[in-house]
């Protein structure tokens, strides 16, 4: 998996913008920021951070436990494509130009980043470096890719506003800040809730065949 050259939370880096401290504190002070917000801003931000920062924001809305009726397909969309170039070996983020002016704050979208950076600030806190030398290799982020791309998968054709969304969401979003903290501890519970997720996904869609059968 890769660590995208992200500082552990306790060390202080400067990104492409300027901004310096831990990897919450430059993507607050970005998102925060007068520049461009858009997702072809963070790429061009952040660079070889990009990827797992892209997985984060784009899974963190529906790893929320607020059921979102299918609108953030196309977030789901974007991280597949994002997580295909890590698995080939893509040391940089490209999307095409439609998705690069995608906005990523301002509206009803804003209240949902402002509770994804709290939370991640406050996993921050108890991340640290936990078999750091697993990261930053082909094999691992081909790992991360793969793990990333069935995951949204899987969130993706969850059935709107049912909430199964969540967990494999929220298992691309923890094994991103895993990957973002080099913690493997936390990129390991990130596969652990994903695989869950998937899981139930599975068993309740089959029993709402089943009954649907049933009944017709």
């Amino acid at each position: 998996m890769t660590g995208q050259g992200q500082a552990t939370p306790s060390a202080s880096r400067t990104d492409g913008s300027g901004h310096s401290g831990t990897i919450t504190e430059q993507l607050a002070a970005w998102l925060e920021g007068d520049g461009d917000t858009t997702l072809g801003g963070l790429i061009e931000v952040f660079r070889e951070k990009s990827f797992a920062v892209i997985f984060v924001l784009l899974l963190g809305v529906p790893a929320l436990p607020i059921p979102t009726g299918g609108a953030t397909h196309v977030f789901e969309v974007i991280a597949v494509l994002v997580a295909g170039q890590l698995v080939a070996g893509r040391n940089h983020v490209w999307v095409p130009r439609r998705w690069a002016r995608l906005q990523l704050t301002g509206g009803k979208r804003q209240r949902f980043i402002d509770a994804l950076l709290k939370a991640v600030r406050w996993l921050e806190r108890f991340s640290r470096p936990r078999l750091a030398v697993l990261f930053n290799h082909q094999f691992s982020n081909s790992v991360f890719g793969t793990l990333v791309i069935a995951l949204s998968t899987a969130a993706f054709f969850a059935p709107p506003f049912s909430g199964l969304d969540t967990l494999p969401a929220l298992g691309v979003v923890l094994v991103s800040l895993g990957v973002m903290f080099e913690d493997f501890l936390i990129a390991a519970l990130g596969f652990v809730v994903g695989a869950g997720g998937v899981v139930v996904e599975v068993v309740l869609g089959k029993a709402a065949v089943d009954v649907l059968g049933k009944l017709f």
